[in-house]
């Protein structure tokens, strides 16, 4: 928490000079829109929100995402030149979880902060758990002197990875729309038709799923990774073993952790053990070796890799690829 303050004391001492100077050399304007006025401006965090507003605004829109392709989204520090992007926007979208607890001092600390929203607060959030076996790493409480007074419970956690559901991705997309209706009323109609459009392949996808899930002969999913898809397996009815929860900051899982997933790889038959995108692979490696199994990606969406960016790969694309995996893993 000290190091936090510190951090955020720099930004602000940063970012203040850099305001002064103004902000025209660090966000280059896309041009007008189709019908010659003004683009909404839109930052986003992370991949998914900066997604969801091309699809509904098109090019009406002017979005930015602050967490670069091939970034690790757990460990994203906005820089000055982000905190300003934010600032010189519309609309500033962000998950709103633990990785985003910077958000709030950034805007309480500016008297021209742009409409902010966060995904959390837009669905039902579910409290970050625990699953048996998982690797988790205890928490300290710190005082002011810098001490601790040991293990402690903490405030109550959500976990943010809110999009990994189709079904929530189908509120966020209606609750971006309205917001964007709102800072545009003149371009209602377009907004209002594009996300139509895109809200019937949330629900075509959110269908597959239902399907695929229903269909499968197996039930249960392995990662030897983080696990960030606690809203993904609740929609549709599945369980889970993985290594660390979703934001977990943990990277060397125990000995037992991995003896523990490797029984139940072995034990129920998985064939497939899964981990994320920008994962090194390790732990996910050892398990399956150990196992006789197969390892596959499971992408979080949270954002893209670099390849994947220069693909002009989208949150549709990557959940179809989702789908699949889940598929062969499952039967």
């Amino acid at each position: 928490m000290k190091r936090f303050r510190q951090r955020m004391l720099l930004f602000f001492i940063m970012t203040a000079g850099l305001l002064l100077t103004g902000c025209s050399a660090v966000r280059q304007e896309a041009g007008p829109a189709p019908d010659g006025g003004e683009r909404v401006r839109v930052a986003a965090t992370i991949f998914p929100p900066c997604d969801f507003v091309r699809q509904i605004g098109g090019e009406y829109v002017d979005v930015v995402q602050l967490l670069k392709p091939g970034m690790e989204p757990h460990s994203y520090e906005p820089s000055p030149a982000d905190i300003i992007r934010i600032m010189d926007s519309d609309l500033f979208l962000y998950a709103g979880g633990e990785s985003d607890v910077w958000v709030e001092e950034i805007l309480e600390g500016s008297d021209r902060a742009p409409v902010s929203c966060s995904l959390l607060d837009w669905v039902d959030p579910l409290e970050e758990e625990t699953s048996e076996g998982m690797q988790v790493k205890e928490h300290h409480h710190e005082h002011a002197e810098g001490e601790t007074d040991g293990v402690h419970l903490e405030e109550t956690e959500y976990d943010e990875h809110v999009w990994t559901s189709p079904v929530n991705a189908q509120l966020l997309v209606e609750q971006i729309r309205d917001v964007l209706i709102s800072l545009d009323p003149c371009r209602e109609e377009i907004y209002e038709k594009n996300a139509a459009a895109y809200l019937e392949e949330l629900r075509a996808l959110d269908e597959d799923y239902r399907q695929m899930t229903e269909n499968a002969k197996r039930k249960t999913l392995v990662f030897g990774d983080r696990f960030p898809f606690l809203y993904l397996v609740r929609t549709y009815g599945l369980e889970y073993y993985a290594a660390f929860p979703g934001c977990s900051g943990e990277s060397e899982p125990s000995a037992a952790t991995i003896a523990f997933l490797t029984d139940q790889v072995e034990e129920e038959g998985i064939p497939v053990v899964f981990q994320l995108e920008l994962s090194n692979g390790r732990v996910a490696d050892a398990i399956a070796e150990a196992a006789g199994a197969e390892t596959e990606i499971l992408h979080s969406c949270h954002t893209l890799t670099v390849s994947e960016a220069e693909r002009g790969e989208t949150y549709l694309s990557l959940m179809r690829r989702n789908l699949e995996a889940l598929r062969r893993a499952l039967n």
